[in-house]
């Protein structure tokens, strides 16, 4: 092989363009880290309905922690609420992992899983939200997180089911029935 064929190919692999994330197929396949360690598998999820939701400390959506907590428990074995703190909008959200936690145990009690801060917007969005926001990817529907406390509906089949917005406490009439929904 000639130093040129070897500088080609070189080349080639150093202007090749970036490996974008692979996006699942399923909500099912995806991990994603927790707050506090550990991983949040959404496999273990399977039978029940997923709600997730982009958080944020310091916005006047937060007093909805209490909603989706209180909906945690009351649902619990039929819902899983997942939080996915975000600094996306306003800033909101500029604490570390552990101020998050700390944050949400102190002030609101919060059981229900929690993913470590990510993006849910732009560029470097998070895998999970692409599929969320993607009808390519949750063949529901394209949408756009609009602002913290935006919520996604999934139901047992693993299916995105409905898109909520930010400002709609999460125990409104319309989402207990679609969790009650058999």
């Amino acid at each position: 092989m000639s130093l040129l064929t070897i500088l080609l190919i070189k080349m080639l692999f150093f202007f090749a363009p970036p490996k974008a994330d692979h996006i699942p197929a399923s909500i099912y396949e995806f991990k994603v880290a927790g707050l506090t360690g550990g991983t949040i598998d959404f496999a273990q999820f399977k039978g029940k309905k997923i709600l997730i939701v982009n958080t944020a400390s310091e916005c006047g959506n937060t007093p909805q922690y209490a909603d989706l907590e209180a909906l945690a428990e009351k649902y619990k074995g039929k819902l899983v609420i997942v939080g996915f703190p975000a600094n996306d909008f306003g800033h909101q959200e500029p604490g570390s992992n552990d101020q998050i936690h700390e944050f949400c145990t102190k002030n609101y009690r919060v059981t229900f899983p929690m993913a470590s801060k990510i993006t849910v917007k732009g560029d470097e969005m998070a895998p999970i939200y692409q599929w969320l926001t993607q009808k390519k990817h949750n063949g529901f529907k394209d949408s756009e997180v609009k602002w913290n406390f935006q919520k996604y509906l999934i139901n047992e089949k693993g299916q995105l089911i409905d898109v909520i917005e930010p400002r709609t406490k999460p125990n409104t009439p319309e989402i207990i029935a679609e969790i009650e929904k058999r």
